[in-house]
């Protein structure tokens, strides 16, 4: 079975993001061990709150070079929420460097009339890459988001799907190489979350090689 290792780092529900991915088909492992991660199939950097503590909590854990090196390695890595944000260079919301992996910064959503802030509930993704996390989805999936903070990346060719709020139309979720990661919550996204889940593990699972 297809080993997940979710990243713990004390920010937001690792047990909300296992089940999500066991019942998608994964054996799944807590942990911020650098063992783990390395042995593990692929890595899931989930996270809720802000981006400051986030990049604390991992320097108090050496991960950040962990990742940053598994990640190279050419492991699937999927970024979750604030799991995404980390990836960039830095945000709008603090003053802590992120991960750097991903060129770019995190801003923050501009005040409109008849809007809210955050971003929250349910909203209709558009696909701006082909990918294989995408499969058996409808063309405009409606999935659960939760942030007042968006991904800008440099390179617009890392942007794998958008979603319109309001009049701003941004980042949803990002892909490059071994990366794929999303603003929203799949686990709390329902049968399209599941389903996105489901078709990571796939990969995953297609890219471990089997012994001789």
């Amino acid at each position: 079975m297809t080993t997940i290792a979710v990243i713990d780092y004390d920010m937001g529900n690792l047990h909300s993001a296992c089940k999500g991915l066991e019942k998608a088909g994964a054996e799944t492992v807590i942990s911020d061990r650098y063992q783990d991660l390395e042995q593990a199939d692929a890595l899931v950097l989930p996270g809720v709150g802000a981006f400051d503590p986030a990049m604390q909590h991992l320097r108090s854990r050496d991960l950040i070079s962990p990742i940053k090196d598994i990640i190279a390695s050419g492991k699937p890595f999927f970024g979750i929420c604030l799991g995404l944000q980390i990836l960039f260079d830095g945000s709008d919301e603090g003053e802590e460097p992120g991960l750097g992996v991903i060129p770019g910064t995190v801003k923050q959503f501009q005040p409109e009339p008849d809007i809210t802030i955050p971003h929250m509930g349910w909203n209709q993704l558009d696909y701006t890459q082909q990918l294989p996390v995408w499969e058996r989805l409808p063309s405009q999936p409606w999935v659960y988001f939760d942030h007042s903070y968006y991904v800008d990346p440099v390179d617009a060719k890392v942007c794998a799907a958008t979603v319109t709020h309001g009049s701003q139309t941004v980042t949803a979720a990002i892909a490059r190489n071994n990366i794929v990661a999303v603003q929203f919550h799949p686990e709390k996204s329902s049968t399209h979350g599941l389903q996105l889940l489901a078709n990571f593990i796939h990969q995953v699972h297609a890219t471990v090689q089997v012994p001789a």
